[in-house]
């Protein structure tokens, strides 16, 4: 599928779709085409167990190239800030769930911890106008005279202007069931067993109170041959406060 010349429709037939996320092991997916009918078209959706839960179809309707702006550039691997603005995004159906699904496909490792001067990416979506712009800044740390520095967005690219063309999502039952943590998957948490910030299994042991002085050794040489001169010095001083007694 991956060298061929195939024909996709995935809002007309989902098996090739579900063929390759069964075969791939994938759970999301983005696939982009272009025809007369639909220009520029990209399809973004995800799986469940194998199945469509949820497909959004967006038209590219502007696009800005990343290399076409100024600047620095973020590095591989930024975990991104993600910003949603605009009143669709919080009152319509549909525009909830692309939320959700970005959300997926951008947010990256759940982390614990974040450092200040790890954050160095921000990608903004703004519904306005019928339109999902895409909007991609680095985050610039200015001095601001106090130990809290003052930030300013420098717009990096790429810049995208959508329009929502399709969608196919899923019902409320099913949206529910896919959102339901499977127990295998919760991790269990093991009494008396932690991990250090270097990855380092650590665990505690409660045990009674010992007699040192019982406690059975390992045998040794020397040792042995300390304790037999010892003994032999001792013999000679009881023999030589013998001979002085008599």
């Amino acid at each position: 599928m991956f060298q061929r010349k195939n024909i996709m429709r995935p809002f007309e037939d989902e098996t090739p779709l579900e063929f390759l996320s069964s075969k791939n092991d994938a759970s999301l997916f983005l696939f982009g085409s272009h025809s007369k009918k639909r220009p520029n078209n990209l399809v973004i959706g995800r799986m469940h167990d194998h199945h469509i839960l949820d497909m959004v179809e967006l038209g590219i309707e502007r696009y800005k190239a990343l290399s076409e702006f100024q600047g620095g550039k973020c590095g591989l691997g930024i975990k991104p800030c993600l910003l949603f603005a605009g009143e669709p995004f919080e009152r319509d159906h549909e525009h909830q769930r692309l939320k959700n699904m970005l959300i997926d496909f951008f947010r990256g490792p759940v982390v614990e911890k974040i450092r200040l001067a790890g954050l160095e990416h921000v990608l903004m979506f703004t519904a306005v106008d019928g339109k999902i712009c895409l909007r991609s800044y680095k985050i610039l740390m200015k001095k601001s005279g106090c130990r809290t520095p003052r930030i300013e967005l420098q717009e990096m690219g790429p810049s995208f202007d959508f329009v929502m063309r399709r969608t196919k999502l899923a019902s409320d039952d099913l949206y529910k069931r896919a959102k339901k943590r499977p127990k295998q998957a919760k991790p269990k948490k093991v009494k008396n067993v932690s991990v250090d910030p270097f990855g380092t299994k650590l665990g505690k042991i409660h045990m009674q109170k010992q007699d040192l002085g019982k406690m059975q050794t390992r045998k040794m040489k020397g040792l042995k041959r300390r304790a037999e001169s010892k003994e032999g010095s001792s013999k000679k001083l009881r023999t030589a406060s013998e001979a002085e007694a008599v």
